[in-house]
């Protein structure tokens, strides 16, 4: 029996080798962040390599991404953090979201809440671990953008209203 069970759990694991899922990339830069706020190169290397996998169009995969049932779990953890943000589609945006936004961008980096553990765990992105240094750079240029918002927009443009 145990020896059936374990024939079966093969053949099912080698057939869903063979559904495939859609990849998360794309060129396209119409409403990518640095379009509207100043991103100097080594903050964006930093988002790149720590952040635009899962909140981004453009994801580079791991070699293990095409193995089932990895490749949905990834598929599902990049269309969740898009969902939170995306910084290829950051300035389609009404500029009060892009505000909070950059909030929640803050309050994230600094809780060392993102990047997720399970981005991390097993060294299996090690270049997504960020330093106190790459946090400061982060949290500060969030700070400046919402300074830049707060000075440029009316307070009542940066009310998040829920709809």
């Amino acid at each position: 029996m145990k020896k059936q069970v374990f024939i079966g759990f093969i053949i099912v694991l080698v057939f869903i080798q063979f559904i495939k899922v859609d990849k998360n990339e794309s060129t396209d830069l119409t409403y990518d962040i640095s379009n509207s706020y100043p991103v100097s190169h080594d903050l964006s290397q930093l988002l790149k390599v720590s952040c635009y996998d899962c909140h981004s169009n453009n994801t580079t995969y791991p070699w293990y991404s095409k193995l089932q049932p990895v490749a949905w779990w990834l598929d599902h953890h990049v269309q969740d953090g898009k969902k939170h943000l995306n910084f290829s589609e950051f300035t389609k945006n009404r500029i009060a979201v892009q505000n909070h936004k950059f909030e929640e961008i803050i309050e994230m980096v600094e809780d060392k809440e993102m990047p997720l553990p399970s981005y991390t765990y097993l060294g299996l992105h090690p270049q997504a671990n960020l330093t106190d240094n790459q946090r400061d750079l982060i949290v500060n240029w969030g700070a400046d953008q919402m300074s830049y918002l707060k000075a440029n927009f009316s307070e009542d443009s940066l009310v998040f209203k829920r709809r």
